[in-house]
């Protein structure tokens, strides 16, 4: 039951940091970012596995990395040489066309490493690639050559308006009266909306939201 419940704490605690140092520490990580999660997976265990070592003697481990991760993210958001150092620079391996060996061996990224990355961006020949940028955290940017790069509505000159994000008007049941006020309606017009789709109670909707064209989903309960 100790075990249990230190766990629990333990776990809860490793979860409130990682959210304290932000999305970046979920998704992309830098080097400096790598290594504290890593080291932050470790200290958490072994108070976990051995009940001999006092509960605080992982959290103050733990408090010290996160306070360690804000200061040098602040660091090297104020200082460009730091920013260098902690998170390295991105490299060019591709330019004009050309394989760039002497980055490619410097970064030891292989061909074959190259060509996947390239095939999962939907590209099989160098040939059409203008540059392609190894990022920070590991994933290679592409920038295909001008006659290679996707049609976009600018080039057809095709003018479309900006779209909004959806709002949610019922959410499992319940009317989002804020959401109602933010595109000037009120509840007597939400209620023929659901007339209009023979639905009689705001209870039965599941979800209803409106588009920025003014196109109206709905979804029943099941």
């Amino acid at each position: 039951m100790v075990v249990f419940i230190r766990t629990i704490i333990l776990y809860a605690f490793v979860v409130i940091v990682m959210r304290v140092m932000g999305k970046r520490q979920i998704g992309e990580l830098q080097p400096f970012e790598l290594v504290i999660a890593i080291m932050l997976s470790e200290l958490a265990a072994v108070p976990m596995q051995d009940t001999g070592i006092p509960l605080l003697h992982g959290i103050i481990p733990i408090l010290t990395l996160m306070l360690l991760e804000i200061v040098i993210s602040f660091l090297t958001l104020k200082f460009h040489f730091l920013r260098k150092i902690f998170c390295g620079t991105p490299s060019m391996v591709i330019r004009h066309g050309r394989l760039i060996e002497d980055e490619l061996r410097r970064q030891r990224f292989n061909l074959n490493d190259l060509m996947e990355e390239l095939r999962f961006n939907g590209y099989l020949n160098i040939s059409d690639i203008e540059f392609a940028i190894l990022e920070n955290g590991g994933k290679l940017s592409i920038i295909p050559k001008s006659n290679k790069a996707p049609l976009t509505r600018e080039d057809m000159n095709i003018v479309k308006p900006e779209e909004e994000l959806p709002i949610t008007l019922i959410m499992d049941g319940k009317v989002n009266k804020h959401n109602l006020n933010v595109i000037k309606k009120d509840l007597e017009w939400l209620n023929s909306i659901l007339r209009d789709n023979n639905i009689s109670n705001v209870d039965e909707v599941f979800l209803a939201m409106i588009d920025s064209n003014g196109k109206i989903f709905i979804q029943r309960r099941s």
